[in-house]
């Protein structure tokens, strides 16, 4: 593809898991890292409003000067977390989640927009776990920080220490806590996932076997053939990769096109890959023989092809934004649409809580909608437009928590009270 084309089109930057043992620790309304305990997209609350009145849920407050970026945010216990570039250097926040007021801010590294097209700021969501907080920043600096202090205790680099290679848009990966390590993927000739010990940022094992170079997916913590597993997927393959080894387990080929971004799904040993330009969706089964493990193609098709905004599954089928056909309800077994709908709201991220889907349009007037979770058809139960909008687009998916809706806009945090009253 030209460069002149992908200009014009822009660019942005269920896992199946055995009880506690493949997730961050999290008390009810925590979210302590992308995408959720799970990694997912889904919440488990309950009592939330099942429709919203004109105009929204009520907005609790605001927060402004939070610094340029497409950062996510993060909460566990009373404090939310995010990042954002401030001038030309690249922040760590920490927000009291009872009104937004700032705790601390820690340097996070160097700021500013890798590649073409002028997207400043971080891509990755923080996660914070046994009081330590851990963030990318989009030229490869990565954190360690205390989550009470913001003090600094370690910091590396994903080019200088493991020699990953600057994704043309940045490194745009979310850090994965797990036990006592932090997994991340620097990717390269070296090995392209590597375990830290969070406690000091040593090296505990590299996936030697696995070359690829990054692309801007996070990885999934998942359990299958009765071995824990952190699935992969780069502009090449998907990965599984032990655990507690490192050793790569199994791989398939799949070639993305352009960028290669949503988080990968897995569903017992089904595991699901999506991304954009054309390429749309795969579906791979993953068996075992012994201690071998392998993956074969289900199907390949272009129902579900999602650029950025993620997909969740849910009940047996996938929901999420496609290329061309707007929102889509696909069948995770099959591959085939269950529904789609084009008209009603245009492309954007993805985020579940009981029983209603929380979309968010990603430009025009940032519109968010709430929308049944069933595959007989798109149905809205309310939407209103995002106040104090930038003149960017709008990626960070929702975040639901606590009985509160957080929508992140370059600069600006919102919280939303969609508790039922």
């Amino acid at each position: 593809m030209k460069r002149s084309s992908l200009r014009a089109r822009g660019i942005a930057t269920l896992a199946v898991v055995s009880l506690l043992s493949c997730r961050i620790l999290a008390a009810n309304g925590d979210w302590p890292q992308w995408r959720g305990p799970l990694r997912d997209g889904r919440s488990t609350e309950t009592g939330l409003l099942a429709s919203w009145p004109a105009g929204g849920p009520p907005l609790l407050w605001t927060v402004r000067g939070l610094g340029d970026g497409y950062s996510g945010v993060s909460l566990q216990g009373e404090v939310v977390f995010t990042s954002g570039d401030v001038k030309e250097e690249s922040f760590v926040i920490a927000l009291k989640r009872s009104d937004g007021t700032r705790i601390w801010a820690s340097k996070l590294g160097k700021g500013g927009a890798p590649g073409w097209g002028g997207f400043a700021g971080p891509r990755c969501t923080p996660s914070v776990a046994n009081g330590l907080v851990f963030a990318i920043g989009q030229f490869g600096d990565f954190v360690c920080l205390d989550a009470t202090t913001g003090k600094e205790l370690w910091h590396k680099n994903l080019s200088g220490d493991f020699g990953g290679s600057l994704p043309e848009w940045g490194f745009s990966e979310s850090p994965l806590v797990d036990g006592d390590n932090v997994i991340l993927t620097p990717g390269g000739e070296h090995g392209a996932v590597v375990a830290l010990s969070q406690k000091t940022g040593d090296l505990v094992w590299r996936c030697e076997d696995f070359k690829d170079a990054a692309a801007y997916a996070s990885l999934v913590p998942v359990e299958m053939g009765g071995v824990k597993q952190y699935v992969q997927l780069t502009q090449s393959h998907l990965a599984g990769i032990n655990a507690a080894s490192g050793k790569l387990l199994w791989l398939a080929p799949r070639k993305g096109e352009t960028a290669v971004i949503t988080t990968p799904v897995v569903e017992g040993d089904l595991v699901y890959a999506t991304s954009g330009y054309g390429v749309g969706c795969n579906m791979f089964k993953v068996s075992h023989t012994g201690d071998a493990f392998s993956a074969e193609q289900i199907y390949a098709n272009k129902v579900m092809a999602n650029h950025h905004g993620g997909v969740i599954a849910l009940k047996g089928y996938v929901y999420g934004y496609s290329e061309g056909k707007g929102w889509v309800c696909q069948d995770i077994k099959t591959g085939k649409a269950a529904w789609e709908e084009k008209g009603h709201l245009g492309k954007g991220s993805i985020a579940y809580a009981e029983g209603r889907f929380y979309l968010r349009q990603e430009d025009g007037k940032g519109t968010i909608a709430l929308i049944g979770a069933e595959p007989t058809g798109y149905k809205e139960f309310g939407r209103f437009d995002q106040p104090e909008r930038s003149e960017k687009n709008s990626w960070p998916h929702p975040v639901i928590a606590g009985g509160r809706l957080y929508i992140r806009d370059q600069g600006i945090l919102l919280c939303y009270d969609i508790v039922k009253r």
